[in-house]
């Protein structure tokens, strides 16, 4: 059993698992344009006597967690063949992954799990949700006389990245996008978009949207302020003649929109959507920062991490006055005052889930002192993304 990046020429024998795998078929000029973006160096395999059995995607991609820009590996296009599965190979393919992710420098992993209870065992834990609103047109928000104007299919990509990014950054999770990104994973030739200016010509706002079967289908929304929500609300309800309702498919968990509407009633739904995990713990505490105060005694908590054995153990963790964190690791054996494994320290340094909560549930062990020392220590946070890989 050997586990390696493929090669150029072994394109076909990827691509052909992954058919099968996601039951889906590449033909004719899709496929030479496939071969032609294949990145073989992205792509693990697994394999038997030379012979293909499991493979995963590792993208380079960078998350934005409390402002900043950290590296992160997107695992994504997990597949083996029927006839070798429940063979460990993929619980391989994972191990050697945050290994490889450890020694790159990443230090966060994202993935969308077919099954979660499958990536928890390996340390992945959900981190965000979304939701999804349908709504009829007599129930969209009332229009309204806006100062500025609502441009449709005329900004330049670089407006649309500024806008994301302004919004992205208030949200632990979300993805920093490239030109290639948005080219190739966000925008498509069937997507419309529309922003609004203020009368000065500043941006504040977009969304990305389709028409199909008399319906708004909107992608994405991101607004800066409230006169930007409301003006690409009064752009979408004269659509009127047009549509018969809208469907809002990637929200944010915090939105308030129902609230926000003069009937709440509509459709909603709440879905966990990716699952995240610390790749290198010293290094990601090392780079948040928490609320320090004068006086604050540090902690040792023991951390469990069976697949980055680098992570596991008992850590001292010292945070000074203005919120700088070491996280220097103790002897075994080490008198502890917090426990809890690397899914749970995810959750909760994302801002997913708060120390008080995780401990009513059997999730993080410690004194009373102790977790409200790391329920004051962490600062109150949102999570989202916006993307799929």
């Amino acid at each position: 059993m050997s586990i390696r990046p493929l090669r150029q020429e072994e394109f076909e024998a990827s691509l052909t698992l992954s058919e099968y795998a996601f039951q889906y078929k590449v033909a004719g000029e899709d496929r030479v344009q496939s071969e032609k973006k294949f990145k073989p160096e992205r792509v693990w395999a697994l394999f038997e006597e030379d012979v293909l059995q499991a493979k995963l995607t590792l993208l380079p991609l960078e998350a934005y967690i409390q402002g900043k820009a950290v590296p992160m590996g997107g695992i994504a296009g997990v597949a083996t063949w029927p006839e070798h599965r429940r063979q460990g190979n993929v619980a391989k393919l994972l191990t050697n992954t945050l290994k490889v992710m450890y020694e790159q420098g990443q230090e966060l992993s994202f993935l969308h799990p077919f099954l979660i209870p499958f990536y928890r065992k390996f340390g992945w834990e959900v981190y965000c949700e979304y939701k999804k609103y349908t709504l009829p047109t007599a129930k969209f928000p009332p229009k309204t006389d806006i100062t500025g104007t609502v441009r449709r299919d005329a900004a330049p990509l670089e407006t649309l990245q500024e806008l994301y990014d302004a919004y992205a950054v208030q949200y632990n999770g979300t993805l920093k996008r490239d030109e290639e990104w948005w080219k190739e994973r966000v925008l498509d030739d069937s997507m419309h978009h529309c922003v609004f200016y203020t009368p000065e010509g500043a941006a504040q706002g977009y969304a990305l949207y389709k028409i199909e079967k008399q319906e708004l289908v909107i992608d994405e929304w991101v607004t800066l302020n409230e006169q930007a929500r409301q003006a690409i609300w009064t752009f979408f309800a004269n659509h009127d003649s047009m549509v018969t309702g809208a469907r809002l498919l990637m929200v944010p968990s915090d939105d308030m929109l129902p609230y926000m509407l003069p009937d709440p009633r509509i459709t909603q739904e709440i879905h966990p959507y990716f699952m995240a995990r610390i790749v290198n713990a010293p290094a990601f505490i090392g780079r948040l920062e928490l609320n320090g105060r004068e006086g604050l005694e540090p902690k040792n908590i023991a951390l469990t991490d069976r697949y980055a054995p680098w992570n596991d153990g008992v850590w001292q963790w010292t945070v000074s006055p203005q919120g700088e964190s070491s996280f220097v690791k103790l002897p075994q054996g080490t008198d502890t005052d917090l426990a809890c494994d690397i899914g749970t320290l995810t959750a909760m340094l994302f801002g997913y889930k708060r120390p008080n909560d995780m401990s009513s549930y059997g999730k993080l062990e410690g004194d009373r002192e102790a977790l409200e020392w790391l329920e004051q220590l962490l600062p109150k946070a949102k999570t989202a993304l916006f993307d799929f890989f």
